[in-house]
């Protein structure tokens, strides 16, 4: 029995917590039609989301936010890094960069940036996403906990309100081992 656990802990289908026992590693089957925040996932499929805060700041805008977001030179943008949890698994860490001028107070943003956006009437309606695999290099692995060099995907997402005003840029680094994205295609005739 030991033995089958440990093969199902090095599969990534079991997770491994000392001192609490063995459980179910949460998978995160993800349709790429709709758009949806982590913690929506999340709670459709039964997990608890959270989020463990690594830093919440106003900065300036880097080049590419200023292009991606429509931003003019020394605009400010607030920045929000952070590794999503299902169950109090890490699944992904992630930055997002949105307009100073959506959020004011980056501490004003709790577990969901969605929710935080529906609140102030500024959720995307739309996003375009880009996703390829990467390997995690030493700092990026150890905070998902996972083996240097082992593939994760890496997601960029831009979202726009309904204006088509660009207001959300977020990169995610997913663990391979808990993300599946599903796609349904049609051939046209």
């Amino acid at each position: 029995a030991r033995s089958a656990i440990d093969q199902l802990v090095s599969q990534g289908l079991i997770v491994r917590r000392r001192g609490s026992g063995n459980y179910i590693a949460p998978l995160l089957e993800q349709p790429l039609s709709q758009l949806t925040s982590f913690s929506e996932e999340l709670q459709r499929r039964g997990y608890t989301p959270s989020s463990r805060w690594l830093e919440r700041k106003v900065d300036l805008a880097m080049t590419d936010e200023q292009l991606t977001l429509g931003l003019s030179p020394g605009a400010k943008v607030v920045r929000l890094e952070r590794l999503r949890l299902a169950d109090n698994v890490v699944m992904a860490y992630e930055v997002s960069v949105l307009p100073q001028s959506v959020i004011t107070d980056p501490m004003a943003v709790g577990s969901s940036l969605y929710e935080y956006l529906d609140s102030v009437q500024q959720a995307p309606v739309r996003a375009l996403q880009h996703i390829r695999a990467l390997n995690a290099q030493p700092r990026l692995a150890e905070q998902l906990g996972i083996p240097d060099q082992q593939a994760v995907l890496f997601i960029t997402r831009i979202g726009y309100l309904e204006s088509g005003q660009a207001v959300e840029l977020t990169h995610s680094y997913c663990r391979s081992d808990y993300y599946d994205f599903v796609a349904e295609m049609r051939r046209e005739r």
